[in-house]
């Protein structure tokens, strides 16, 4: 038992033993000598870095100086710290690795100034020892496309921008032009004792005592520089010319912009986790939420012109070869899910693609930098996409004569339509699109805006894919949270419902209710060419009574016409003999109930902040004497409701679903003129229910030279929906016009029903 307390003692005597305490600084001093002995006694220049002590001895100083961090009660530097800024040993590190001797020796440098930024906890950044090798690092970033160090550089930079977006305030040591920012002196006032201790401690060890004073003289003429360049670009008593000296020198520096160059260069690296990484680190940069910082990277960098310039890139890369039908089927992309994408093969690939996947990436990814960034950053941005893409390289291929490349170049605009959601991209958008006019349009007038005339226009092109590609551009638009889409298109034609006719006592034609009696002596009805002199007295077939209307929906007396009304005038406009979904036992329009309740929804959730008046404008309000013009997109639309019986199927579906897009919205004068069969219109004026008649009125006149109309009309129905195989039929786009008609009027009558239930809750 003794021997074993004795056995005991020693082991613990022998664990309790210390070593001597070591030295950190010496240690350090040791690792960082035997680097510089590396140069002195070596004499082989081509053995790589990696092959030789340099990394492992850098490993050993940073872990020295991580821990005599973590050791270090205060906030003061340890020696060996202290150490590395007073002998320059960063800048010493950044010139050899520049110099690539050993090489790969720039690939380790970047690895320890990456891990030393990220490791050390306390701010040094702001230390003229550490923020100048940092900026000769930067400038090696990206120099070389597809190099060897290209993951070490992206790491090193979103080090950077992660540092800078963690404290701000070091984005003027970092950016060498901002340097010496005139602002400097208010933003680090909090700091101005620590920066002189580190350029007195600095000066002291120096071996040049001129140094700080040359140093001092360089940062006095930069500073100086600066404020003169802004200056003469944001004083008022300016010259014309001046300025524009000033902003041309601006620009040439903006390509110098170290950072913002190198993760440009990286963006476009062919490898997926380096270009990723960049991106990234991009965001990282731009979603800085300082004013002054997006200020400046937007006045004195060219970052929001480089990426515009790779966006323009990428579009031109897309073959004119391209199929348009291919091309639509194209899905939003995603510019996170992009890089995972590109990693698989896609089977449903087309000449193309690639290329035209990769230009929406960047779409994506240019709209997610206008969201995430500063307000100021954002709005530069889309305002730079919109003059150097939209009008440079888009409006003119809109413009040409070649229906082709005007067909692909619409549905490359409806692609970029779809990508973009973020409120400045948007806003820049409409106003190329539409412009920015208010007043209601004249009739014989074209506005100024070109690019609106044109659009409009082909939407009723001689070349149905053209008509058919802009119509759905314009559905797209309409569905965008925008104000202004809607008011350029309809509302501002309709604000003083000028199609309403005058009684001699205004107003009172809001107040009396029409029954389905009445609405056949309307003077509308009187008047259509189709009422009075096409049908002989005998020949005219009445419908049968109203069809009831569900007794479980409420009924609602929104403009003093009960909604059941308003829903059998749409349901009854098609006649018995032109009516086929009774014969395959479908549901009538309750079927469209479901949808049209949620766009409803939808659409008020979206026009909520937009300000619109729940109630109908008073006409003592409104100016009688002016004339009433629906405006130039709703006439070419009704004129292509007008011709619904002798369209192609997929031209009818397209633009009654953009008429239904816009009835569902919850303006009140929208509403009624688009949705209100019993209004009473001025002479000359036409509503979408007019038209609906006039189309009724030449169906029922076609239909007595087409025998076994309705046969054949059950038939084509039957085709459309898969149930029989198509064959070929006389009279095929009559019949599947008159289809698609029945369909849209079950639609319109769904909306009406919907927006009236939700005004009475």
């Amino acid at each position: 038992m003794d021997m074993l307390n004795k056995l005991t003692a020693l082991f613990q005597q022998a664990l309790e033993t210390r070593e001597p305490t070591v030295n950190l600084q010496d240690s350090f001093i040791e690792h960082w000598k035997g680097i510089t002995t590396y140069y002195i006694e070596t004499s082989d220049e081509s053995q790589p870095a990696k092959k030789t002590d340099i990394p492992w001895r850098l490993k050993q100083m940073l872990d020295i100086l991580v821990y005599e961090e973590k050791q270090q009660e205060s906030e003061e530097m340890g020696p060996c710290m202290e150490y590395l800024l007073q002998h320059k040993i960063l800048e010493t590190l950044c010139t050899l690795g520049k110099a690539e001797y050993p090489p790969g020796m720039q690939q380790q440098v970047l690895v320890f100034f990456s891990r030393l930024l990220a490791q050390i906890r306390q701010p040094f950044l702001h230390i003229v020892t550490v923020y100048r090798p940092v900026q000769k690092l930067i400038r090696l970033c990206g120099i070389t496309p597809g190099g060897q160090t290209e993951r070490e550089e992206a790491m090193f930079l979103n080090m950077i921008c992660t540092k800078l977006k963690q404290d701000p305030r070091l984005f003027t040591y970092i950016l060498e032009d901002i340097c010496q920012h005139k602002d400097k002196s208010n933003n680090f006032n909090t700091d101005n004792g620590a920066h002189a201790r580190d350029i007195n401690m600095f000066a002291e060890d120096a071996s040049s005592p001129n140094q700080v004073s040359s140093v001092t003289a360089e940062y006095s003429a930069m500073k100086m520089d600066i404020a003169t360049e802004t200056d003469a670009i944001g004083n008022p008593n300016t010259t014309t010319s001046d300025a524009g000296n000033a902003y041309s020198l601006s620009l040439s520096k903006k390509a110098e912009t170290n950072l913002v160059r190198a993760l440009i260069k990286l963006m476009k690296s062919k490898k997926i986790k380096i270009a990723l990484k960049a991106y990234e680190t991009l965001l990282i940069l731009v979603s800085i939420p300082k004013c002054e910082i997006a200020t400046y990277l937007c006045e004195n960098t060219a970052l929001c012109t480089l990426l515009t310039d790779w966006l323009c890139e990428l579009y031109n890369r897309i073959p004119s070869s391209v199929d348009p039908m291919d091309a639509e089927t194209v899905e939003k992309v995603i510019w996170r899910s992009y890089f995972t994408k590109a990693c698989t093969k896609d089977g449903d690939s087309f000449q193309g693609k690639e290329h035209l996947e990769a230009f929406l990436f960047c779409v994506d990814f240019c709209d997610q930098v206008v969201k995430e960034a500063h307000t100021v950053m954002g709005l530069t941005l889309a305002k730079v996409i919109h003059q150097n893409w939209l009008i440079k390289h888009l409006q003119p291929q809109l413009f040409q004569m070649s229906e082709a490349g005007m067909l692909i170049a619409t549905i490359f605009l409806l692609l970029f339509l779809r990508q973009i959601s973020s409120a400045a991209m948007l806003e820049e958008t409409v106003l190329f699109l539409l412009g920015n006019q208010k007043e209601p349009e004249l009739p014989g007038v074209i506005e100024d805006h070109a690019l609106r005339t044109r659009l409009i226009e082909h939407c009723d092109h001689i070349s149905d894919e053209i008509s058919l590609a802009t119509m759905k551009l314009f559905e797209e638009l309409l569905q965008k949270p925008h104000k202004d889409i809607v008011h350029n298109l309809v509302l501002r034609n309709l604000q003083d419902r000028g199609y309403m006719a005058r009684s001699s006592t205004w107003g009172q034609e809001d107040k009396h209710v029409l029954d389905a009696e009445q609405m056949e002596d309307t003077e509308e009805l009187e008047e259509d060419p189709f009422f009075t002199d096409m049908y002989p007295s005998n020949e005219f077939v009445s419908h049968p009574v109203l069809p009831s209307f569900p007794k479980q929906k409420p009924e609602s007396s929104v403009g003093h016409v009960p909604v059941k009304d308003i829903v059998n005038s749409f349901l009854c406009l098609v006649p018995q003999e032109a009516r086929t979904s009774h014969h395959l036992q479908e549901a009538e329009f309750e079927s469209y109930i479901h949808d049209a309740k949620s766009l409803f929804q939808a659409c008020s959730a979206c026009s909520l902040p937009w300000g619109w008046p729940l109630l109908l404008k008073p006409l003592e309000l409104c100016h009688p004497d002016r004339e009433f013009y629906e405006g130039h997109f709703l006439k070419v639309m009704f004129n292509r409701l007008s011709q619904i019986l002798d369209q192609p199927y997929e031209l009818n579906l397209q633009m009654t679903s953009v008429l239904s897009k816009l009835a569902v919205f919850p303006h009140p004068h929208l509403h009624e003129y688009l949705l209100d069969p019993y209004i009473n219109l001025r002479p000359g004026a036409t509503s979408l229910f007019s038209v609906l008649v006039r189309v009724i009125g030449e169906l029922m006149q076609r239909i007595q030279n087409i025998p076994s109309f309705s046969e054949k009309l059950v038939l084509v129905r039957k085709q459309l929906m898969g149930l029989e195989p198509e064959t070929m039929l006389e009279h095929i786009t009559l019949l599947k016009g008159v289809t698609i008609l029945e369909e849209f009027c079950k639609e319109l009558a769904a909306i009406a029903f919907v927006k009236h239930s939700a005004k009475e809750q």
